[in-house]
């Protein structure tokens, strides 16, 4: 198994909604590891669907079936703007009629920045091709993507507990036979993350970064929705 170190840095602002306060509409200081999914074109979704409901589970089973697993992405430079929305009514009106109003939607965005900086991982058994260029998010925010040196994983048996701090990670893509013991949790849409878990699993990826060193992550991870 190869983990590529991924990182985005954005020229556009991202903005998502990820907690509503009355008008103030939030973006997350995490990228979802779903979304990530469909911005690097590993998943495929088409541009209408009749009944509005989400295909995950159908659009990520080919990466199941690849044995290619992408991680959240954490803020390694975070930066954070709100800026004031006005949007107008634009559906059709009779304007004979006495009760005719243009009431606008407003707002306001906290949105990532312009020069923020994300970092995730993508594990794989094969060599992959990714884009230099992504967008995501509401507005559809260009980032650049820098993809390190792909680094070699060694496959760790025994169940034992160790603390996964590397990446953000989706408790929904544990194995069934890993337990978390301690977590930070971080409340997002379609899923919950967790960061700095404690986790009890049958078996481990051990790998070794530049950086920051020896790091764990639970070995049969998987997109579950």
């Amino acid at each position: 198994m190869w983990l590529y170190e991924c990182h985005l840095h954005f020229h556009d602002v991202l903005f998502y909604e990820t907690r509503t306060m009355g008008r103030l509409y939030e973006t997350g200081r995490l990228l979802h590891n779903i979304a990530l999914c469909y911005a690097l074109g590993f998943a495929q979704t088409t541009y209408h669907h009749a009944d509005d409901v989400p295909r995950y589970g159908e659009e990520l089973a080919e990466l199941n079936e690849a044995s290619v697993y992408v991680t959240p992405a954490a803020g390694v430079d975070v930066r954070y703007a709100i800026h004031t929305f006005k949007l107008g009514d634009e559906r059709n009106a009779v304007f004979m009629e006495k009760s005719n109003a243009n009431i606008p939607t407003y707002g306001r965005a906290k949105e990532v920045m312009i020069g923020s900086h994300f970092q995730f991982g993508v594990l794989s058994e094969k060599s992959l091709t990714f884009p230099h260029w992504i967008r995501m998010g509401l507005w559809m925010g260009k980032a650049r993507l820098e993809v390190r040196e792909p680094v070699e994983l060694r496959l760790v048996k025994g169940r034992k507990a160790e603390t996964a701090s590397t990446y953000p990670l989706n408790p929904t893509d544990l194995p069934d036979s890993a337990e978390l013991r301690l977590f930070d949790l971080v409340s997002m849409r379609p899923s919950s993350l967790v960061e700095n878990a404690l986790i009890q699993a049958e078996d481990w990826w051990e790998g070794e970064l530049p950086i920051s060193g020896k790091f764990y992550l639970p070995a049969g991870m998987l997109h579950r929705v």
